[in-house]
């Protein structure tokens, strides 16, 4: 990943001035001013990130307590979906390129959460839920800020935006600095999940990926321990692509969290290069990312999507989340409608039709994507499946 560019306008939040004041912060354009024709990502951040000393960046790679921010990234207006459009030097243009226009630090907790509050409050009641986004490995702070805002801006999320970014240093050489950053993490990313659901958000969904699985993973665990598994009943769709943990570990999570009443979603891709590299720097122990044996993992209780066969620019074949525009819209309608495998009481045939609907239509275009689905999501006494369902296309086939 790049590093972060200099900061040279000191700038103010006005949506948040009540609440925060200002701080003397900086956009990374310098030279195009935003038009009402730019769209406009708005996230607020929850980070065990420190801040940065020398007052040219926000937070750094070293570690911290819990703190707070909001930012605002604009959408450069010929943007291709899929694609982080950014300079290859220079300073970025916001009629070219992702730039990070406006950000605040919050100062507590409770100003982030009337920020959150603030926030949903300008939603339609349908729209009121909560995306929390973890990014993985090698990733620094305005990195982590623009790959969500694209995935945001791409999928179509309606609901607000909340970006949990832990210690990473931004370096492929520091990838045991960022574990041990990640695992000291696991506490701030529980008790922002747990301001969240204390918010009025409808929903908080979870979406983390390569090694900000382990956080979330972990967090999710805590949460099971202290009793609070479904955030009150707030906990909504949990989506962990391509996860930088060991299969074992993942397993002896899922023992401990056990089955979940919604099932989790899994993106699994066999051709995953920068997780081969993780596996070998690992002991050579498989990670759950490109685990080959997708019906093992979906009887845990997960929905494994598997994209091994979907193409994407990423050489690593490591971020389709974002970077592949079918995965990207399949992700958002997923988040969006809400977890349609969660009721065992709908039939057979109107949850193929959801799967066709949702996901088959956005696949043929580019490739296959095949789906590994518990099995007690999908049967019913007179249709008992005897292996996961398939989805190649838009062609749905059940194998019994």
């Amino acid at each position: 990943m790049a590093v972060m560019q200099l900061m040279k306008k000191y700038i103010c939040l006005a949506l948040l001035l009540p609440l925060v004041g200002c701080a003397s912060l900086g956009s990374t354009d310098t030279s195009t001013q935003v038009t009402g024709s730019i769209e406009t990502e708005h996230i607020l951040v929850a980070t065990t990130r420190a801040r940065s000393a020398e007052g040219d960046q926000f937070f750094s790679g070293e570690r911290a307590g819990l703190d707070h921010a909001a930012v605002f990234v604009s959408i450069p207006p010929g943007h291709q979906a899929g694609a982080l459009e950014r300079p290859r030097y220079g300073q970025p243009s916001a009629d070219r390129h992702f730039v990070i226009r406006d950000r605040t630090y919050l100062n507590s907790s409770e100003i982030f959460s009337q920020a959150v509050n603030a926030e949903i409050a300008t939603r339609d009641n349908s729209d009121r839920d909560v995306l929390l986004f973890v990014h993985g490995y090698n990733t620094g702070f305005s990195d982590s800020v623009m790959r969500f805002a694209q995935f945001a801006h791409d999928s179509g999320f309606q609901g607000t935006l909340v970006l949990f970014t832990w210690a990473s240093r931004g370096s492929p050489l520091e990838y045991f600095y960022d574990r041990e950053s990640a695992t000291i993490a696991r506490d701030g990313l529980e008790k922002t999940l747990t301001l969240l659901a204390g918010t009025n958000a409808r929903k908080v969904h979870i979406m983390a990926h390569s090694m900000g699985n382990w956080v979330a993973m972990e967090s999710l665990r805590q949460l099971q321990i202290a009793g609070n598994p479904t955030l009150g009943g707030k906990m909504g769709e949990v989506v962990l692509a391509s996860p930088d943990i060991d299969v074992g570990v993942f397993k002896a999570q899922m023992q401990r969290l056990g089955r979940p009443e919604k099932p989790y979603n899994l993106l699994v891709s066999k051709d995953d290069r920068a997780l081969s590299l993780s596996q070998r720097l690992s002991g050579n122990q498989p990670r759950i990312g490109n685990y080959a044996q997708d019906t093992e993992i979906a009887d845990l209780g997960i929905i494994v999507y598997d994209l091994t066969s979907v193409k994407s620019d990423d050489s690593l074949r490591h971020g389709k989340f974002a970077q592949a525009p079918e995965i990207v819209q399949l992700l958002g309608g997923r988040l969006n409608e809400g977890n349609q495998f969660s009721s065992n009481d709908v039939r057979f045939s109107d949850r193929l039709q959801t799967l066709t609907r949702n996901i088959g239509q956005v696949v043929a275009t580019t490739g296959d994507i095949v789906i590994h689905t518990p099995q007690t999501v999908l049967t019913r006494p007179d249709e008992i499946l005897t292996a996961p369902i398939e989805v190649f296309g838009n062609t749905v086939k059940s194998v019994r």
